[in-house]
């Protein structure tokens, strides 16, 4: 894998790491509108690859493995912030519901139910349901997007990966308080996704409720991570 002087050895690696940038970018696919061509994803992916190979150092003590994958997903998430791929409608369904979220929260002084939230926003269950998943079809890796919101991490890690910056950075503890006080079901699911790698039928069938239902809770628990983000920058 390695030459005498600790150089990768580029063409085998490329070899190897192929199923993962596919793995990658098919996970990604899932979550984004048909008008996404999944082999743009795997090229960008191919690029973040070869870029992990070119920067990776052996003598730092992280996996190339967790190097690679983050460089890969982080040249993917690069291509798709070229692209006005995310209709205004979508945005503005998104915010609403944050603002929405984060009133109730101030309210109650605790996450607001889904009743209440379906409440505040004069809805019925399934017009709230299909608010949910329109959004979350627009919520590409949303812990990594929160920049986008004008929440910017200040951390000093590389990547382009505005999550992991996120973590190793000042508002690390923000976003871990954040995550912490949401209901446990949401908390489950994140865990189950972001950490377990787990895909949303997966989850489904762990919890018991269908993938849809997963899609829901996924968008609600983002939204409830970006409001209280949201707020704690204004206060700042």
């Amino acid at each position: 894998m390695y030459t005498a002087k600790g150089k990768i050895e580029q063409r085998d690696l490329a070899e190897e790491y192929i199923p993962i940038v596919r793995r990658h970018a098919l996970s990604l696919r899932v979550r984004l509108p048909a008008s996404i061509d999944l082999e743009d994803l795997i090229q960008a992916g191919y690029l973040g690859l070869l870029d992990a190979m070119q920067r990776f150092d052996e003598s730092s003590g992280t996996p190339f493995q967790a190097f690679a994958s983050a460089r890969i997903r982080g040249a993917m998430i690069d291509e798709l912030r070229t692209r006005d791929w995310l209709p205004r409608s979508v945005r503005r369904k998104a915010r609403a519901l944050d603002e929405s979220i984060a009133h109730l929260e101030q309210k109650y002084g605790r996450p607001p139910d889904e009743r209440e939230i379906i409440d505040y926003m004069d809805m019925d269950v399934d017009e709230y349901h299909d608010l949910l998943t329109d959004t979350n079809n627009g919520l590409l890796l949303p812990l990594e997007q929160l920049v986008e919101e004008g929440w910017e991490p200040q951390g000093n890690g590389e990547g382009g990966n505005p999550y992991l910056e996120a973590l190793y950075g000042e508002q690390r503890e923000e976003l871990i308080e954040a995550i912490d006080v949401l209901p446990e079901r949401e908390k489950l699911l994140l865990a189950l996704y972001y950490q377990e790698d787990l895909n949303l039928k997966e989850i489904g069938a762990l919890m018991g409720v269908s993938e849809s239902r997963v899609c829901q809770l996924h968008s609600q628990a983002v939204g409830r991570i970006r409001s209280r983000l949201q707020a704690g920058s204004m206060m700042d």
